[in-house]
């Protein structure tokens, strides 16, 4: 299987791994900042609904877009170091 790709054993998987805890913490933010956060429940997103959660996800693909054409484009984007 490809790396990056959904494993039905171990969960999602990313490309870098190390990303793995700031895409989490992103996702909180982001969930944060829609309004979604309530639906939440100690991490579990079984009460979100299909369509808040999508908006979650859309979101942060938006972000990561925006992200990488202002990198290729030579702009000094957010960056986040830890």
């Amino acid at each position: 299987m490809a790396r990056g790709s959904y494993n039905r054993s171990r969960g999602a998987t990313h490309v870098v791994p190390e990303a793995w805890d700031a895409m989490n913490n992103w996702k909180y933010e982001i969930a944060r900042e829609l309004g979604v956060d309530t639906q939440i429940q100690n991490g579990y997103w079984g009460n979100v609904a299909s369509r808040d959660a999508g908006t979650v996800g859309g979101h942060m693909t938006r972000k990561m877009v925006e992200m990488a054409e202002q990198q290729l484009a030579g702009k000094a984007g957010p960056t986040t170091t830890r």
